[in-house]
């Protein structure tokens, strides 16, 4: 980004350029509002952000201890606090991002309502929600330059031009809040076509990564739900190209495509793809079907379906819907083939969407991956729908069993209980948790750790704070001591909120537009100056 003086002397020469008519238009004052918008549409976000996910990927590449990270939030104002809450304890921006839920989306952002994580809310809430993010991102931007800018006239009021220069140096190193946001499109919210023309939108917005699932488009469930169905490899690679041809389309050369796979505990598919020769892809999801051998016609019943499987004809196991069920235990051999199909054919990074957070598990399917893609990079769901005290606990119970260690004062079922919380079990527990997405990162080919829907519960948990103390027995001290004692004490800039809505970028901008006219509300009376 160009520094602030050259901002300042391209915009007087275009006044002086412009004659007499410019004469009220404020070299300095232009330039600042210009930097505090750097970014003006969503593609310029989004080419900018696909080269720091390139970057992040190749960071990795050479250093798997460079893992990336985000939070999945379902509001602009959320993804806004989060980024300049990493700025404030952090210092920087790198490696983390945002990550957008189909599950919030469905369940806060619908008309209908909440809704299951089943891409039965609009479709057009996906790009909207995008937008708004970068909106809030971008309004942050403003009101840190903003408080930069007005520091800056301080310190010149008062003819301290080190502090001048100090600040002059502190905006020229600004670091944006925008980052890349993964964005989750569910299973494509139809056939290619409408692949296609959602993920036109979503990138118009901004996205620079996109996530695709391979289930049935309108049979889509949760990951972490059962009576999930997927797609044969051609249906989902028709999908896979179509965001690509989105991306080129609209000048994205670097855009990011996650190729999430769900056959872990997809047990069923819609479809038997055709096969055209041996070991095609269609031969490859055809063997993991549950059939039964064909001797003879009368071995058939009315409406039954044959089909020749490794030089062998056999009748597939179709439900009463129709559906056709693989064999059981075929999951982590379906993740793998669909992990390499992907990467062979167009996909950036992968998601295998898990029952349990169990690095033995991820890293097993990485490894075989890696066999035939040696840089196969994975995104992890850190999902609340795992319970992690318990899955752990029971890890560490199983490490010391077969170690010999004496497990007789827990048992693993019970492992959740509070009276464990101190226990040597729950210790070791709690630090392979901490650990586990540095663990991963360097043992299982995770790039990219994500909590898809975080502030969903972290909304419900503060919320049902308050309310039990407001509408109890503490009255108006359940939010003073609760949130606003603890928001100033911890330097939360929300606590003015006026300010956090955009007041003082307000206030400047009527002093931009208006001069001495100006009628500015952050005055003596602006309570906000309490703060």
């Amino acid at each position: 980004m160009e520094n602030y003086k050259n901002h300042i002397q391209k915009i007087s020469d275009l006044i002086t350029a412009k004659g007499e008519t410019w004469r009220g238009i404020n070299a300095k004052y232009a330039a600042r509002m210009r930097m505090q918008n750097r970014f003006q549409t969503g593609l310029e976000i989004a080419k900018y952000t696909a080269g720091i996910m390139r970057r992040d990927m190749n960071d990795y590449d050479h250093d798997p201890g460079n893992y990336t990270q985000s939070l999945g939030c379902w509001h602009g104002f959320i993804g806004q606090q989060k980024l300049i809450a990493v700025k404030k304890h952090h210092g920087t921006t790198n490696k983390r991002y945002l990550y957008l839920s189909g599950w919030m989306i469905a369940a806060l952002r619908s008309e209908f309502g909440p809704l299951p994580d089943q891409s039965m809310h609009e479709k057009t809430s996906v790009p909207a929600l995008i937008s708004e993010l970068y909106t809030f991102l971008r309004q942050a931007d403003a009101k840190y330059l903003g408080e930069l800018f007005n520091a800056y006239d301080k310190s010149e009021e008062m003819g301290n031009y080190r502090e001048m220069k100090a600040i002059e140096n502190t905006i020229d190193s600004f670091e944006t809040h925008i980052v890349p946001i993964i964005a989750d499109i569910d299973a494509g919210f139809g056939n290619e076509e409408a692949t296609y023309i959602l993920a036109k939108r979503m990138i118009e917005a901004g996205a620079c990564c996109i996530q695709l699932e391979n289930q049935v488009s309108d049979a889509k469930q949760c990951g972490h739900q059962d009576g999930k169905v997927t797609v044969p490899h051609e249906e989902f690679l028709a999908k896979v190209n179509a965001v690509r041809y989105a991306f080129l389309e609209l000048g994205v050369n670097d855009g990011v495509i996650v190729a999430r796979t769900d056959s872990l505990g997809a047990g069923l598919t819609q479809k038997i793809p055709v096969s055209k020769s041996p070991g095609d892809l269609a031969s490859h999801y055809n063997q993991y079907l549950e059939t039964r051998p064909v001797g003879c016609v009368s071995d058939m019943n009315e409406g039954d379906t044959a089909i020749k499987i490794g030089g062998e004809l056999v009748i597939p196991e179709r439900l009463p819907n129709g559906l056709f069920r693989f064999k059981d235990g075929s999951g982590e051999a379906r993740c793998i083939l669909d992990g390499i199909t992907s990467l062979q054919n167009g996909a950036d990074l992968l998601w295998i969407e898990t029952e349990q957070p169990h690095i033995g598990q991820i890293g097993g399917m990485i490894k075989k991956i890696r066999e035939v893609i040696p840089n196969a990079k994975l995104v992890y769901n850190n999902s609340p729908s795992f319970n992690w005290t318990l899955n752990f606990r029971q890890q560490i119970y199983d490490a010391w069993s077969a170690d010999g260690r004496d497990v007789s004062s827990y048992v693993r079922d019970e492992l959740m209980k509070s009276h464990y919380d101190n226990s040597a079990l729950a210790l070791e527990a709690d630090e392979k948790i901490r650990s586990f997405q540095s663990d991963a990162s360097l043992h299982a080919g995770v790039f990219h750790h994500l909590i898809t829907l975080p502030t969903y519960h972290t909304a419900a948990l503060s919320t049902d704070n308050l309310a039990k103390g407001y509408f109890g027995e503490e009255g108006m001290l359940a939010y003073v001591a609760g949130v606003q004692r603890n928001e100033i004490r911890q330097h939360i800039d929300c606590v003015k909120h006026q300010a956090m809505a955009g007041s003082n970028i307000g206030d400047d901008h009527k002093e931009y537009f208006s001069g001495d006219q100006a009628l500015k509300a952050a005055g003596k009376e602006n309570t906000m100056n309490q703060f």
